[in-house]
Formats: structure tokens, sequence, C-alpha cells
């Protein structure tokens, strides 16, 4: 891969849970366990509650985290987790703008940077000046007010399947433009970056390279040179990618830099 497709990707939330958050982008090891909080400062009156509220926790649908941290989390604050699977970043953020007035869930994980203007501007989210903003870097903290608090970060870039190009005998694309080259005609596959925030990013990065006035001509280029476009990232890899895990006939994906380890780590068959 080139660090020409690398997309910086910040991940927010509305409201900032130290031990389950920091988790919550597998794979990762289990990290110990510091919150502000116990269950009983939490509750009104100091009193802990008898049975465990239900924290709804609205997201993505490739989220993660590990029973253990899960579990740990849930004991300590004596409530149980339900999590609410949406969709894409794009598609779920939709959907809480869309309830609103009557939320869907207590918590939204996964607003990125890419997507935070809008969901500033439709001003669904409560502030929250976390404690544990100071030991996150300036440069991370995209709204003043804290009203979406970043957990994490990453990159978006290009996936390529080696073994395809190994066959072929082809050399990896090493730039946008290459993308545009006959012999990558039919191998790219893209997310919807109305619904998608990988997407979206590789949008952008693509605005950032062509400029406002030269990348719809750039995408028109993908499109004759055969892109795919499709909803959602797991469609994407999972489905339409010739890599490990999908069985697609792409050899190319807009996906994370971490998608590689990710491979590694969960195969079935040790690499």
């Amino acid at each position: 891969m080139s660090k020409h497709f690398l997309f910086r990707r910040i991940l927010m939330t509305s409201i900032i849970l130290a031990m389950l958050l920091s988790a919550a982008c597998a794979p990762q090891a289990t990290p110990e366990v510091t919150t502000p909080a116990t269950a009983a400062q939490a509750t009104p009156g100091g009193e802990t509650p008898a049975s465990p509220r239900t924290l709804k926790v609205m997201t993505h649908d490739s989220f993660a985290v590990s029973e253990a941290v899960l579990t740990q989390f849930e004991t300590q604050y004596n409530v149980k987790v339900q999590f609410l699977k949406s969709g894409d970043t794009g598609t779920a953020l939709n959907k809480a703008i869309l309830s609103r007035n009557n939320p869907l869930a207590d918590v939204f994980y996964g607003v990125d940077n890419t997507f935070l203007s809008r969901a500033l501007d439709e001003d669904i989210f409560e502030a929250y000046a976390s404690p544990l903003l100071a030991e996150i870097p300036q440069e991370f903290r995209l709204d003043a007010q804290n009203r979406a608090l970043p957990v994490d970060y990453g990159d978006v870039c290009l996936n390529y399947d080696r073994t395809y190009f190994n066959e072929k005998g082809l050399t990896p694309p090493e730039s946008l433009k290459d993308l545009l080259k006959p012999e990558y005609k039919g191998l790219l596959v893209v997310e919807n970056p109305a619904s998608s925030s990988p997407g979206l990013a590789f949008l952008l990065a693509t605005i950032g390279v062509f400029g406002e006035d030269g990348y719809l001509d750039y995408w028109k280029g993908l499109v004759a040179n055969d892109l795919l476009v499709v909803n959602d990232w797991e469609t994407a890899y999972y489905t339409e990618f010739s890599g490990s895990s999908g069985k697609g006939p792409r050899p190319i994906v807009v996906s994370y830099n971490s998608s590689p380890a990710f491979e590694v780590i969960y195969a079935e068959t040790p690499m």
C-alpha cells in the first residue's frame, strides 16, 4: 500500500466510557480498566440500583468488543449494555438524527471526523467535559463544546490482494492516478460516501489530491475504468474483495490500515 492512499480518520463518540470504548476498535489487547466513577457515584443519591439498568449504545455494524471487557464494564457499573448496530457510520448517524426527538440509544459510538460536522450541525449530542480529555492530544479534540469526544484514530487506505497481483504478474497501483490505468480496470471496489465513513474518507482524499475543480473528472475516469460502488464497508470487504476474508472478484478495496493485521490475528489458519 502507498502513502498516497492514506486519509486520517478520527473516531468520535458522544460520551466517553473509558473502559468500554478504549477496547471497542478490535483487534487489540484487553486494557486495564481505569474509570472515573463507580456505579454508586453514577447513581442519584449514591445508591446502587438493585437490578442493572440498560445502557443502549448505537453504533456501526462492524463494531466489536470482547466479552471479557464488556462483562467487566457491566459489573462495575451495574448496567446491561445493549448494542444497536445501525449500518455504516453515515446510515447510523442518519437514524440518530431522524430520531433525535425520541432517541433510540443513550450513547452513539462511531462518528468520525468525516461525518462530525453533520452530527454537530444537527445538535444531537449533549456536551460532556470528560476528565479523560486531559489525556487526549489537542489536535484530536475537534469540537470546542465537547459534544463528541475522540477515542481513537487510524488511516483509511487501499488494501490489495497480494495473491491476485502475484499470480497476474501485476504491480499494485502506487497512486490514485494509477487507478485510471487500463491494467486496473474492474479491480477497485469502494463504499458509498453518503453512507460509509471509509467511502467518504476516500472521496475527500480524491478532492485533496485533484482539487475541487478536478475530482469529478477523476471520478468519471474511475467509473469509465469499471469502478464498483457499494453501500457499506462489510459488503465491500467481505463480499466484493478477493482478499483472505472476502471471496469476491475485486482485488482492491477501500478499507483500513489495520485490516491486514486483523486478518493475521483472526485467521483460521495461522499466517
